[in-house]
This record gives structure tokens, C-alpha cells and sequence, in this order.
């Protein structure tokens, strides 16, 4: 009897794993993911079908959009966004980045690079300490430690001055932080949005569909989106990393509402609650007059947003295209794109970090790397403890600084924002910051056959991995 039920389950996981590997090849976007799930199904089974119930889909069908939800106020911000929009269209012409963001692009901002934790958190707490209104903070990871508490201490005494503050932070990415650290903001009067997560199979347990954003925005007048997340190990206080090479990013203007509309479509989704009428939209333009739009994305778009904007960006270069991220894991369309531009004569530069902060994508990129580099892509391995910015640098006419990294978990899972700068002096600014960092950086010459054994094996099958990684 036991030896039938043991044959009959083994058939049973065998023809659900069949089923979830049928599904893949119809439903994954890229070669890659349906080749990996198939495979990974098939070979194993046993491991592959729970994995795929909570990592294979990319659409969280689910997500109630904001700007769908409030068609007064969105037309309001469409009516105020008309007399802010660029006399001249400026160059590269921003219209494919509009309809990917689904909001225009509008003059009259001033975006300031926040290099490193100290410069970011420095002006993010003194915002907060300025705030007279309200307070909207979004973080993906909130760490219980010096930097942690230095946060919620101002968000407390914020709060006690008659602030309205509301906090977002990522159940995923902030899963070690404790009740007690919320109760605390909860005893202040701060409210802390947490959605109830069903393990129901329709929920897709939503570990695979994570808001990555980091955003700060104070009284609707200053707003904050990057690399920086909360942690001691942001400010270089890691033993393991050391220097923590980041960039932040300073905004005021109107790119300012457009981050408040992002994150009260994230509030409104966490906790049911719409919010748009209770922000200030009369936001003042800026005397720098930087032309600026927000660009979300995430796995409720239509399209493919977070991929396409890289697209986007590489396509748009005539002359240099760089790119600074924590892991280089691009699927086979953005692999084109780059080689493609390498070999039209763009000067393509990756800088990435040498060290390591999470295994299986930091071994993925090493086996893309040759190809990249064969048809002229330049990879640069930042030296100086590790890197976790994420800009990308068009010319001498765009630059964009935000959440984004360049792997598919941000092409296509992760709730994620990047802030467009068309105006020669914020890519001037950018990229004498990225020169800095190329000079703390090595070209990478060695191919991987003569990198260390333990790359060479386990480069191509956390290559395999690239979609969920």
C-alpha cells in the first residue's frame, strides 16, 4: 500500500512539475526564463514545482493603480504638468520615456547627486527635521541598528510636533526588523502601513514581488530616491564592506508630485487608503529649471517598463552609454542592445562591484561578461569596498539616478523608480562622479577561463538562475 501511495505522489509531482514547465514555456517572457524553468522542473521536481508557485510569474495582476483611481486629481496634475512642460523639447527627446512612466516631463526641477551615505542621510534627516506638514517614507530595507534608530527617533519626534508622517517598508527586504521598532513608530502616532498577505496560491505568497523604492518626501516640496536604504552598513559602519560607495539623489520642483503620486499609489495598495487629497500639489518650480520626470516601474505595468527604460537609454547614445550597478545580469534583448551600441562606436561602460554581496548574481554576470566584452563592451570592477549605486549616464544630455539595477529582478519583479534628468549640467555632474568611481575601478581584461575554478563552474549555472535572481 505505502509503495503505491509513494509511486502515486511521484507521478503526481512529476505531471504538476510537466504542467508548471508547459506553463513557463507559454507564459515567461524571455528564452531564458522559459529554458531555465523548464529545465529546472523537469531535472528536479521536488524543488522545482514550490519555487515556481512563489518565484515564476512576473505580472502581480493585482496591484490597484493609483492613477486609476483618482481621475480628479490626476487630471488637475495633467492641467498644472501643461504649463510646466518644456518650451523646447530637450535632447534626447524625453516622449518614449513619457509613455514608459506614463507621466510628462517637466521643467522647472533641481536635482542634486547625493554621493555616499553621509551626504544622503544628512540631508534626508535634516528634511525631516524640517518637516511642518507631513512625511511620506518608503523604504525596501529598514535595519534595527544605529542608523535604523537614528530614523525612527526623528520620525518620533517629527510626529510629536504635529507631522503627519506615514511609512512604508518592504515586508522582504525588511523581514528581520522587529514588531517592537514598529510599535514604537505605532505609540508615536506614525502610521505604518502592513497589507496581510495571504499564502493562498492566487496570492503568489508575494515574496517574488518586492517594492524596492526608497523615497523621502516632506511637505510635497523636497523628495529623495536611490541606492540608500537603512542601515549602518549605508554609512561604512559594515565590518564585511567597508566603504559603501551609494548615490542618492535630491529633488525639488514638480518631479516632486509625481513622486507623491507613486507613493500614495503604493500606500494605497498596502493599506486601502487614498491619500492624493490630503498632499500639497502647489509645487513651486525650481530657479536651476532642470528639465525631470519619475519613471516607475514594476510587474502591475503593461509593458515591460523597467527593461524598456534601459533599452531606451542605451538606444538613445550616440556617444557613451554607462552604467553603474550593484549586479550586471541583462537578459538577451539588453545583451543586443549593448553590443549593439558598442559596435556602432558608442563607448559602453559597466561598472560593477568586485565584491560580493549576494552569491548567484554576482557569479551570474561573469557569464555574460566575455560576450559583452568581445564586442567592445568595457566592464570596470569598483575596488573600494563595495558599490551599490544604480545610475545610468547618456551623453553629455541625460542621466538618471534611482532604485534600478541592471538584472531582471529589476527589469521586471521589483517595484522600482528612476529619476530622468534631461539637462547637460545634472549629466556634468553625474559624470564627473562616475570618473571618480572609474578611478577607483579595474578593467576587467581576464576572460573566465582564466578566472578562479570556482567561476568557472559556477558562473554558467547561476547564469541558468538569471531569471529569478
Amino acid at each position: 500500500m505505502w509503495a503505491e501511495i509513494a509511486v502515486l505522489a511521484v507521478v503526481t509531482i512529476h505531471l504538476v512539475a510537466a504542467a508548471c514547465a508547459w506553463r513557463a514555456v507559454r507564459k515567461s517572457r524571455t528564452p531564458e526564463g522559459s529554458v531555465g524553468w523548464a529545465v529546472f522542473l523537469l531535472a528536479a521536481p521536488l524543488w522545482g514545482v514550490p519555487l515556481y508557485l512563489i518565484f515564476g510569474h512576473h505580472k502581480y495582476r493585482r496591484y490597484t493603480l493609483t492613477r486609476r483611481a483618482s481621475a480628479e486629481v490626476i487630471a488637475g496634475l495633467r492641467e498644472r504638468a501643461e504649463a510646466m512642460r518644456p518650451a523646447t523639447p530637450p535632447d534626447p527627446d524625453p516622449r518614449l520615456f513619457e509613455r514608459l512612466a506614463g507621466l510628462p516631463a517637466l521643467q522647472g526641477n533641481a536635482l542634486v547627486p547625493l554621493i555616499d551615505g553621509e551626504a544622503g542621510f544628512a540631508a534626508m534627516f535634516a528634511a525631516i527635521d524640517a518637516a511642518r506638514s507631513y512625511l511620506l517614507v518608503q523604504f525596501y530595507i529598514i535595519h534595527d541598528d544605529r542608523t535604523g534608530r537614528a530614523l525612527r527617533d526623528r520620525l518620533v519626534a517629527a510626529a510629536a510636533r504635529g507631522v503627519s508622517v506615514r511609512l512604508l517598508a518592504d515586508p522582504v527586504g525588511s523581514y528581520r526588523l522587529p514588531q517592537s521598532y514598529l510599535a514604537d513608530l505605532r505609540a508615536a502616532g506614525i502610521e505604518v502601513a502592513e497589507r496581510p498577505e495571504s499564502w493562498r496560491p492566487r496570492s503568489r505568497f508575494r515574496i517574488n514581488f518586492r517594492n524596492h523604492r526608497k523615497t523621502l518626501i516632506a511637505d510635497g516640496q523636497v523628495a529623495f530616491i536611490g541606492g540608500l536604504n537603512v542601515g549602518d552598513e549605508y554609512l561604512g559602519r559594515s565590518a564585511r564592506f567597508g566603504h559603501w560607495r551609494d548615490t542618492h539623489l535630491e529633488i525639488r520642483g514638480p518631479v516632486v508630485g509625481q513622486a507623491q503620486l507613486m507613493f500614495a499609489e503604493d500606500w494605497l495598495w498596502v493599506s486601502g487608503e487614498l491619500i492624493l487629497d490630503q498632499l500639497d500639489w502647489e509645487i513651486a518650480p525650481q530657479a536651476r529649471d532642470m528639465t525631470a520626470l519619475l519613471l516607475p516601474s514594476g510587474p502591475a505595468d503593461e509593458l515591460e517598463t523597467g527593461a524598456l527604460f534601459f533599452f531606451s537609454a542605451i538606444a538613445a547614445a550616440r556617444r557613451r552609454i554607462w552604467i553603474a550597478s550593484p549586479y550586471c545580469v541583462p537578459d538577451s534583448d539588453l545583451m543586443s542592445a549593448l553590443k549593439h551600441a558598442a559596435l556602432r562606436g558608442v563607448e559602453v561602460c559597466i561598472l560593477v562591484p568586485d565584491a560580493c554581496d549576494h552569491r548567484l548574481p554576482w557569479l551570474a554576470a561573469f557569464a555574460c561578461f566575455d560576450t559583452l566584452r568581445g564586442a567592445g563592451v568595457e566592464i570596470w570592477r569598483y575596488r573600494e569596498g563595495f558599490m551599490h549605486q544604480k545610475v545610468v549616464l547618456v551623453d553629455d544630455r541625460l542621466a538618471a539616478i534611482g532604485t534600478a539595477n541592471f538584472d531582471n529582478r529589476s527589469f521586471r519583479l521589483n517595484f522600482e523608480a528612476m529619476v530622468l534628468g534631461f539637462d547637460p549640467r545634472f549629466a556634468a555632474e553625474v559624470a564627473a562622479m562616475l570618473e571618480a568611481d572609474f578611478a577607483r575601478a579595474f578593467r576587467l581584461e581576464q576572460p573566465l577561463s582564466a578566472q578562479p575554478w570556482h567561476l568557472r563552474l559556477g558562473a554558467p549555472v547561476a547564469r541558468l538562475l538569471a531569471p529569478i535572481l
